[in-house]
């Protein structure tokens, strides 16, 4: 199999370019104290077995105060350890125990929205002249309908009526994680006071989540409908999302990041999630000055795994790619089935021997590489709201 990749750059000038990023998901972790729930001191005890790996990353997925209605992505307090997990000093002794064992820490970074807990959004639905209020996107209706058709990826509209108020506020999740409105100043000073916070602790920087959301239309124009459309096909494929998400000016706010962490030594990365197809998300290096890194999920929407099936997808992949962009690589993450259970064992090891010699930079996923397989959980202790809404 020939990669022909003569765009791309030939030194390893950074440390994320000869880096095995590996992906903890707190709560199901290691739990240090058994109560059942995965913290802070568990990852802490667990930083041998991580050294062992030969990793030199890890993303760790949200810690942050939160009323855990969508895992911990629905944040309450960016500033904060949710007791669940630890404290504070919890956070400060794993950042030193990984970075004496040589491991940087991606924190994932949740820009936007909040939890409907969060003392912003509560000071936002106080009243219409609050000046809160913009921080959010609050619209009236149209004849006792939301403001538009825009729908949200766990079912239903994106848009959440207020009676107090008597308005509409927009949450692309739950109605519990209101958007933030990125096109605030004041929201972008606050947001950028999260990051060097975390960036001032030592933090070698940030998993961004679904920043390709980030801005919506200014117009808040309804979205077209998706013609390709099939019946067993996801439901929030319904919509061609063209003005929901995607937006030009998200690229400047991915510009506006990167200036911000480029201010800090010790190289820090940025690493996005962006699930659009591979020109759009690819679009979000920018032209060297917007993420770092790009998740590629190319592996994960395999079908079936043939060596031409592979051959095409990774020489796709890589022709793809911008002049001097670094590729990524993944197997899944906390959003997908766990690669074992996909494939099976012997797929599973096949697919991580590949996942680990494909030029670029492989994120892997806690446990996999133990082979682990998808948990069997009862309906009526889903907590998942994607997975309640599916």
């Amino acid at each position: 199999m020939s990669h022909r990749t003569p765009h791309l750059t030939r030194q390893h000038d950074h440390w994320w370019q000869k880096a095995v990023i590996y992906q903890i998901y707190p709560r199901s972790f290691f739990d240090s104290n058994g109560d059942g729930v995965g913290d802070l001191r568990g990852i802490v005890a667990k930083v041998p077995y991580l050294a062992s790996l030969g990793i030199e990353a890890i993303w760790l997925s949200p810690i942050f105060v939160s009323p855990m209605v969508d895992g911990g992505y629905d944040i309450a307090d960016y500033n904060n350890i949710d007791p669940t997990y630890g404290s504070m000093h919890d956070f400060d002794e794993l950042i030193n125990s990984l970075h004496t064992a040589g491991i940087r820490l991606l924190l994932d970074f949740v820009p936007n929205h909040t939890s409907d807990q969060h003392p912003w959004f509560r000071a936002s639905r106080a009243s219409r002249d609050n000046p809160y209020r913009q921080w959010y996107i609050w619209r009236d209706g149209h004849d006792g309908h939301p403001p538009n058709n825009w729908e949200s990826y766990f079912g239903g509209s994106a848009w959440t009526y207020d009676s107090s108020t008597t308005q509409y506020y927009l949450h692309s999740y739950a109605p519990q994680q209101p958007d933030l409105n990125w096109r605030s100043p004041q929201v972008r000073a606050e947001m950028e006071q999260v990051m060097r916070y975390w960036l001032d602790r030592g933090v070698d920087g940030f998993r961004v989540d679904v920043l390709w959301q980030i801005i919506k239309d200014d117009r808040l124009r309804d979205n077209p409908v998706n013609p390709d459309f099939r019946s067993g096909m996801p439901f929030w494929l319904r919509q061609r999302r063209v003005y929901s998400e995607d937006r030009p000016e998200a690229h400047a706010v991915a510009r506006w990041m990167r200036r911000i962490v480029s201010a800090y030594p010790h190289d820090r990365l940025l690493l996005a999630e962006i699930v659009l197809p591979p020109s759009r998300a690819l679009a979000y290096y920018g032209k060297n000055d917007e993420m770092h890194l790009v998740h590629n999920f190319a592996l994960t929407e395999l079908p079936t795994w043939t060596a031409a099936g592979l051959a095409q997808t990774i020489q796709a992949y890589y022709n793809r790619l911008p002049r001097g962009a670094w590729p990524t690589w993944i197997l899944g993450d906390h959003d997908f089935s766990r690669i074992t259970s996909r494939l099976g064992p012997r797929g599973s090891r096949l697919a991580q021997l590949l996942l680990l010699t494909l030029r670029g930079t492989p994120t892997c996923y806690q446990g996999d590489e133990l082979g682990l397989l998808d948990g069997a959980i009862p309906n009526h202790m889903l907590r998942d709201p994607q997975a309640i809404a599916t």
